[in-house]
């Protein structure tokens, strides 16, 4: 036997306990209907224990203790829901003080990041992780809201710890690493910003963004830019350069790069800029 879970026209889930009889699946019995989350994993719970002995029987023996069976009880009445993954906000959540990211008191900016960080995926799946895992409810609506409210008001604070923490930890950033790629759109239009253009993904029929990113030693971030799609990607290298070095007052440091990006031209440019 095994339990399922069965989506009713009017939204609410029936658990079933199914068995499989000469290759034929009957329904022993449908233990309830809810449409809270909580209410459908504590059926599954009641589903899953029914299945350990005959329908509306209960067990003839038990060797559990009073004190056993007391927790067991108590545990089979916890749903998913009501348990909170505290782990990543321990970990994640004090490194994300120690490198300063918590001069920033939006809240959501923080949850955001730790649950990037340990559960990477969708923002879809991110506000299910919130609120599967940290009791955290909000619509995905929310998430892309803030995401305009952290380009807009955020973006420069995020940057400028993201680079002290670096300058801090490096000491002296003498040495810097320099390189692209390509990040591509399910989308069929072009606009300023997103062009087609050479994939590094293989999409070559979707509109993408080019992102440069510059790193110093052992990977740590420095600074980044984003450049319409169809730029050729040699050609972001000295405006990423200079950027950063107007932005913090880097001193022009030795510059590492693949060969795509250190054409003659862009040698030349390096030398008379004295990098």
């Amino acid at each position: 036997m095994f339990v399922r879970k069965v989506r009713n026209r009017s939204g609410s889930i029936s658990v079933q306990i199914i068995s499989k009889d000469s290759g034929r699946y009957r329904v022993v019995e449908t233990v309830g209907t809810s449409k809270n989350p909580d209410d459908v994993e504590k059926l599954i719970i009641e589903a899953k224990s029914r299945m350990n002995y005959p329908v509306n029987q209960a067990p003839l023996f038990s060797f559990l203790s009073k004190t056993d069976a007391t927790i067991e009880n108590f545990v089979e009445g916890i749903s998913n829901l009501q348990i909170h993954t505290i782990g990543p906000e321990l970990i994640f959540g004090r490194l994300f003080n120690q490198i300063g990211f918590n001069v920033i008191k939006d809240e959501l900016f923080r949850h955001l990041v730790v649950a990037r960080l340990a559960y990477p995926t969708s923002k879809l799946k991110t506000v299910d992780y919130l609120y599967r895992y940290r009791g955290i409810q909000m619509e995905v609506d929310t998430v892309y809201r803030f995401l305009d409210k952290l380009c807009d008001k955020y973006k420069e604070t995020v940057e400028q710890v993201t680079y002290e923490y670096t300058k801090r930890t490096l000491k002296n950033i003498s040495v810097v690493f320099y390189d692209v790629t390509t990040l591509y759109f399910e989308a069929e239009n072009e606009d300023d910003l997103r062009k087609i253009g050479f994939s590094k993904d293989g999409k070559f029929q979707n509109p993408q963004i080019m992102l440069g990113l510059l790193v110093g030693q052992n990977g740590y971030p420095i600074g980044y830019n984003i450049f319409e799609g169809n730029t050729f990607e040699g050609h972001t290298l000295l405006p990423v350069l200079e950027g950063i070095q107007r932005k913090y007052g880097l001193i022009k440091p030795t510059v590492i790069a693949d060969a795509a990006m250190l054409s003659k031209k862009n040698l030349d440019n390096l030398a008379k800029e004295k990098y």
